[in-house]
C-alpha cells in the first residue's frame, strides 16, 4: 500500500507540489494539497510535506484568503473565466489547519509562517463573510464545497439537476461573485448557503490549528462554529441540514452532510450518523460510504458527487470514528484501503465495486496509506 501510494505522489510532483493528476488536473487544489502534505509526512517525506504546504499559501491573499486553485507556474487557460490570471476566485474546504496538525503530530516542526497564514485563512472565513441567519459561514459557489454537483445544490438548478445544465449554472455563479476591497469573495446573490460540511470543516480544522497552538481565540470560535452546524441537526431527516433560502434540497442524505461528526457535542446525532454510515440499507456499502443515501432518488453509483464513494471523505469520518474511539473507525479504514486498491487508487469509485471513476489514480488516495498504518498498528 505504501509503495504505491508513494508511486502515486511521485508522478505527480512538480517541483514544490503535487498535483492532483498530471492529464486531468495538472495544477494545484486547496485541499487536496492539504491531504497530499499528510500523505507525504505518513510516507516519511517531511520537506515534501512542508513544501506542499508552502505552495497551499503561495497566492494567499492580504485579507487572508486562499483560492482554491492555483495556475502560478502556468499555462493559464482560465483567466478569462475566474478574471484574474494565476489563481481562481472562490476557496475550498479549509483543511490546512488540519494538515499542521498531523505534521506536528508525527514530530515535523511546522514554520510559523504557515501556522500563520492558516490562522489568517480560517479567520478571513469568519471575519470577512457576513454569517448566514443561522450563523453560519456561507459557501458562495457549489465549487468551495469540493461537492460540487452533490444534490444538496439541486434547488439551484433550474428544471431539475443535469450535468450540462449544471455546468452553465456553475459558471454563471462565478459571474455574481461580490469582492471585498482586498479583492477576495465575501458574498453571492447567486448562491449563499451555510453548508453544514464546509462548516463542520471549519470547526474541525479550527480546533486542530489550537490543539498544537494552544490557542484560546481558536478554540473558542470552532466551539461556536461547531454549535452552530449542531443546531441544524434533523433526527427526523437523520442528518445536519444547510442554512439557504432555497430549502427544497437542502436536507439531501449525503456522506459529506454527516462531517458534522468530527466536531458534534450532540451524542444522540453522533450515534445516529455512525448508524447511518455503516448500514447497508442508507450509506454503508462494500467500498466505503455511498455519496448519497443508496435509497435517494437522486442516488447513482457512477455519477459524480451524486453517490460514488470519495476518499478524502471516507478519511475525514474514519479520523472522527477513530478519535472517538468508536468501532466505525476499522470499517472505515478498511474500506478506503479496499477502494484504493481495486480502483486503481482512482479519485472516486463505485460503492459497490470499486471501480475507479473519475481521474485515475488522483493524488489523494493516497491517504489509504494512513488508513493501513491505522489498521497496522491497532
Amino acid at each position: 500500500m505504501r509503495e504505491q501510494a508513494r508511486a502515486v505522489l511521485e508522478a505527480h510532483w512538480r517541483d514544490g507540489f503535487t498535483v492532483p493528476n498530471a492529464d486531468v488536473y495538472p495544477w494545484q487544489w486547496l485541499w487536496d494539497s492539504c491531504f497530499h502534505a499528510i500523505c507525504w509526512a505518513e510516507l516519511g517525506d517531511p520537506d515534501r510535506a512542508i513544501s506542499e504546504l508552502w505552495s497551499v499559501f503561495a497566492s494567499q491573499g492580504s485579507d487572508g484568503f486562499v483560492p482554491h486553485l492555483d495556475y502560478r507556474r502556468g499555462p493559464y487557460p482560465h483567466d478569462e473565466f475566474w478574471q484574474r490570471v494565476a489563481t481562481s476566485t472562490i476557496t475550498q474546504p479549509p483543511m490546512y489547519g488540519h494538515a499542521v496538525a498531523e505534521l506536528e503530530r508525527r514530530g515535523i516542526p511546522v514554520p510559523g509562517g504557515i501556522v500563520d497564514r492558516a490562522r489568517r485563512g480560517l479567520l478571513h472565513l469568519l471575519r470577512d463573510r457576513p454569517p448566514t441567519p443561522g450563523g453560519l459561514v456561507p459557501v458562495l459557489h457549489p465549487w468551495e464545497t469540493g461537492c460540487d454537483d452533490s444534490p444538496r445544490w439541486d434547488a439551484w438548478c433550474p428544471g431539475g439537476w443535469e450535468a450540462t445544465r449544471w455546468r452553465e449554472v456553475k459558471g454563471d455563479m462565478v459571474g455574481s461573485l461580490v469582492m471585498g476591497g482586498a479583492g477576495s469573495p465575501v458574498s453571492n446573490p447567486g448562491f449563499t448557503v451555510g453548508s453544514v460540511m464546509f462548516n463542520a470543516l471549519v470547526a474541525f480544522n479550527l480546533a486542530e490549528l489550537a490543539s498544537v497552538t494552544g490557542n484560546d481565540a481558536l478554540r473558542e470560535e470552532a466551539a461556536t462554529v461547531a454549535a452552530a452546524v449542531d443546531r441544524r441537526w434533523d433526527p427526523t431527516a437523520t442528518t445536519w441540514v444547510d442554512d439557504s433560502d432555497r430549502p427544497g434540497s437542502a436536507a439531501t442524505p449525503t456522506a459529506e452532510a454527516l462531517l458534522p461528526v468530527l466536531v458534534s457535542t450532540d451524542a444522540v446525532a453522533v450515534d445516529a450518523a455512525f448508524a447511518a454510515l455503516t448500514d447497508a440499507l442508507a450509506f454503508g456499502t462494500r467500498f466505503g460510504p455511498a455519496g448519497v443515501h443508496v435509497a435517494d432518488p437522486a442516488f447513482s453509483a457512477t455519477t459524480y458527487w451524486r453517490g460514488p464513494t470519495w476518499p478524502q471523505i471516507t478519511y475525514l469520518l474514519a479520523v472522527a470514528a477513530q478519535r472517538r474511539g468508536r468501532p466505525e473507525a476499522t470499517r472505515l479504514a478498511s474500506a478506503l484501503v479496499d477502494g484504493a486498491v481495486t480502483s486503481g487508487f482512482a479519485e472516486y469509485w463505485n460503492p459497490d465495486t470499486g471501480e475507479g471513476l473519475g481521474a485515475v489514480p488522483q493524488s489523494w488516495t493516497a491517504l489509504a496509506a494512513v488508513a493501513e498504518g491505522w489498521l497496522r498498528t491497532g
